[in-house]
């Protein structure tokens, strides 16, 4: 039979093993021009069943020819690794296959997302009264937060959209989704005012207190930080300790956006650098970023739950037809239907505890120490980041870092990314496989230092 499942887990054990085999051999995937994809793998859809050989066969071309987002090489992205125990949570779930809407079709699933949105609150210095949900990413918690921000300044904006002057701001470098989402949700992009930052990445307090004065007398109305745990290409943290006040004193929602860097939550090492995050109205973080869970899995609270209920609560009798509203988890979500994306992390939480997930950060954090050092001790080397980040931007001698590194990409050699901050460009390397270790950090720059110099007519310079 062509649907049978044990056989076909069977096949996926087989397969797991060929590709865990070939990661160790072959860290870097062979690189595919998007020209030729039809030409290298068997990926046609035809009218007749693909069986027996010829289908698992196109399977492992496919998995073997796919980027190898966990192996020792990969640091182009802000995600890494792979947590055994968060791998068997999202197989289970799978599996299981309960819709996160309500409790009658999800079950003690209800109590899982629950108990880990109720301690990630109390890690945060929420109250009882706080709540939260598992949105789709970042992206999307950046949007939730922007929503209930614009509907906290007036619910029935909601029902017949915005006629106030509203004003959001945002650091300049703040995720490219907040431009999407104040387009989204009506706010309007040219609303967004994005706050100058200081040498080290940060959200310039003074620029941004001036600019609220500024904006109330020119008769505007701010409404909405958001600011960053970790950004994008500095991994910087925001001062929420010195924006919680200005905020307070000014209606504003404060969003804190950990995608990257708000796991230093379970951190006691780590944790001061979101010092004042109980001064927030929402706060998110990505465990795939830097914690080894699959994607996604993105956590949003908020310190008052009823903000997502006025938000995102919506009458459905023919779906919420038992239990009470807090286990009805689609009444504060934007997805009806939604996949259960809490499993995972509740399986790794449970195995490891919160003290192991504490050295998964500390680990992160310890081997982006290990590359700094490393940088900074040698004269081939120009450093642009700075401490307690687990980004290391740096450039090697004086070659071009976008040449570079897209050159280490196409020969299947290494793949790392380049950032720009500033007039600066470089190439950035992300700390975020718990899996790595100091070696292959050292490894890293030996790869690295041998393609650069073996292909030194080849690049292109920096002046």
């Amino acid at each position: 039979m062509l649907n049978n499942i044990k056989e076909d887990l069977k096949v996926f054990n087989e397969l797991i093993e060929v590709f865990l085999e070939d990661e160790k051999l072959n860290p870097i995937s062979d690189n595919i021009k998007s020209s030729d994809i039809k030409e290298v793998l068997n990926i046609s859809l035809q009218n007749e069943a693909s069986i027996g050989v010829e289908f698992t066969s196109a399977l492992r071309d496919l998995m073997l020819k796919s980027p190898k987002s966990s192996s020792k090489l990969f640091f182009n992205q802000l995600f890494g690794g792979r947590h055994s125990k968060a791998v068997l949570g999202d197989l289970l779930a799978v599996f299981l296959n309960n819709s996160m809407a309500t409790y009658k079709i999800a079950g003690p699933q209800v109590a899982i997302e629950k108990e880990i949105i109720s301690k990630v609150c109390k890690m945060s210095g929420y109250d009882k009264n706080a709540g939260g949900t598992f949105p789709t990413g970042g992206s999307m918690s950046n949007f939730m937060s922007l929503v209930m921000a614009r509907d906290k300044v007036n619910i029935d904006i909601k029902y017949r959209g915005i006629n106030e002057k509203l004003i959001a701001y945002s650091s300049e470098n703040s995720h490219y989704s907040i431009a999407k989402n104040a387009s989204f949700t009506g706010l309007g992009k040219d609303n967004v005012r994005y706050i100058k930052s200081d040498e080290e990445g940060r959200i310039n307090i003074d620029a941004f207190k001036n600019q609220v004065d500024d904006d109330i007398a020119n008769g505007f109305l701010p409404f909405y930080l958001n600011a960053t745990a970790g950004t994008t290409v500095l991994c910087a943290f925001d001062n929420v300790e010195e924006l919680g006040p200005i905020c307070k004193k000014n209606n504003i929602w404060l969003h804190l956006d950990g995608a990257f860097g708000g796991s230093v939550i379970f951190s006691k090492k780590y944790n001061h650098l979101i010092k004042g995050i109980a001064q927030t109205d929402s706060f998110c973080f990505n465990a795939h970023k830097t914690l080894g869970a699959p994607l996604s899995t993105s956590i949003l609270i908020v310190k008052d739950k009823h903000d997502l209920y006025n938000s995102f609560n919506n009458d459905a009798t023919y779906l919420y037809q038992t239990h009470d509203d807090d286990f009805n988890l689609g009444q504060t979500s934007i997805e009806c239907g939604r996949r259960n994306n809490a499993l995972k992390f509740w399986t790794m939480w449970k195995a490891i505890g919160t003290n192991g997930i504490a050295k998964i950060v500390e680990h992160e954090f310890s081997l982006a120490d290990n590359a700094r050092n490393y940088v900074n001790s040698n004269s081939d080397y120009t450093l642009y980041s700075f401490k307690d980040s687990l980004s290391v931007c740096f450039n090697y001698k004086d070659f071009d870092p976008e040449d570079l590194c897209t050159k280490l990409y196409e020969s299947n050699t290494l793949m790392v990314g380049f950032g720009h901050f500033h007039e600066n460009g470089f190439v950035r390397l992300v700390t975020i496989n718990g899996e790595n270790t100091h070696e292959d950090i050292k490894n890293f720059f030996n790869v690295l230092e041998k393609f650069a110099n073996e292909n030194t007519y080849s690049l292109k310079r920096i002046s």
